[in-house]
């Protein structure tokens, strides 16, 4: 059974939200059958597709673009891992007609409120759980054995390529007539993809042998550092996602020290003073800039994209550790999605 401490997840919905989207599905089909009330305008009769946290919403984006009429819930630049979802909030997920998230545990709530809808054609799509077996979950720093496993697969681009498939093949199975049209995405998206873990690959092998290590605040980069030929050595956020000990804050710094680490790095989403305490006290350089699930830039910007965010992630963490990110030049963050 998991243990709710140690499962990083948006904090679950109360059995009244529950009840709230059931009426606000009666309360719909009841418009919806009373002819004389509805408005003239002509309905939109894309599909209603809702998304979790702004990585997988932006993938999402690129393989429907204006076909679908997608809602992020989580909003850019509020921390996902504390984000509570409304009543508003569970409204909008009962009345999709397909829901995407990543899964492995991480988005229980929307879980709840897609099975207590009791709408047998509302559709969920858990990203992560059909990508990876549980044979190939990970447990580690702050999602020791015995909880819910790591959930952030996106942060390995060959993952977020299958997402991507996961997505496509979804949308052309409940919306066929527009199939060429994600596909066509699909495959843009997807040669995008591609280019970025081909030049975070070549990017790596820049840094020395003996400096391909990553100690970092949250532990997010489980899935990404064996892909690209990294060793995660330490986390320091603990699986109560508090603050560590000072006994823990000692166990790490003598880590750093041992391991010669170049760099740490802290989180954009959990600031926290004790990574400063550790760069102080073990003499290595600190890099403040770190995101998981916060895209880069403004909204409607080139680089507030998934693409965007990891660039912005090689571009902070490669030269840190003493290499470069050459092979990155040219790859443009912006969405490659076509017109209606």
């Amino acid at each position: 059974m998991s243990n709710p401490q140690s499962r990083k997840k948006i904090v679950g919905i109360s059995a009244a939200v529950a009840i709230i989207v059931g009426i606000a599905i009666g309360v719909s089909l009841y418009a919806a059958a009373g002819s004389d009330t509805v408005s003239a305008t002509p309905a939109d009769s894309r599909l209603k597709v809702v998304t979790s946290i702004a990585p997988i919403t932006n993938i999402v984006r690129n393989i429907g673009g204006d076909r679908i009429q997608l809602t992020g819930i989580v909003p850019e630049g509020v921390n996902s891992h504390t984000f509570e979802l409304t009543p508003s909030n569970a409204v909008v997920v009962g009345e999709a007609d397909l829901v995407i998230i990543n899964g492995l545990h991480l988005e229980t709530d929307f879980e709840r409120v897609v099975e207590s809808s009791g709408r047998q054609d509302l559709q969920l799509l858990r990203l992560a759980d059909n990508t990876v077996t549980r044979e190939q979950w990970v447990f580690d720093f702050s999602f020791p054995e015995g909880g819910d496993p790591n959930p952030h697969l996106w942060l390995n681009v060959a993952h977020a390529m299958k997402y991507a498939q996961l997505v496509r093949d979804k949308l052309i199975e409940m919306d066929p007539e527009n199939a060429s049209y994600y596909s066509s995405n699909a495959d843009r998206y997807l040669a995008l993809l591609q280019k970025l873990d081909q030049g975070i690959m070549q990017s790596v092998q820049t840094i020395p042998e003996e400096s391909r290590k990553l100690v970092t605040y949250h532990d997010s980069w489980a899935y990404f550092a064996p892909r690209y030929g990294m060793t995660v050595v330490g986390a320091v956020q603990p699986s109560d996602f508090g603050e560590p000990t000072p006994q823990e804050v000692a166990r790490i710094i003598d880590q750093v020290r041992a391991e010669k680490v170049p760099a740490i790095f802290a989180s954009e989403v959990f600031p926290s003073k004790v990574v400063d305490q550790i760069a102080r006290e073990a003499n290595v350089q600190i890099v403040e800039t770190l995101r998981d699930d916060d895209l880069p830039g403004e909204p409607g910007s080139s680089e507030n994209t998934y693409v965007g965010m990891m660039l912005s992630n090689m571009r902070a963490m490669i030269p840190a550790l003493g290499g470069n990110v050459d092979a990155l030049k040219g790859i443009e963050p912006g969405n490659t999605y076509g017109g209606p």
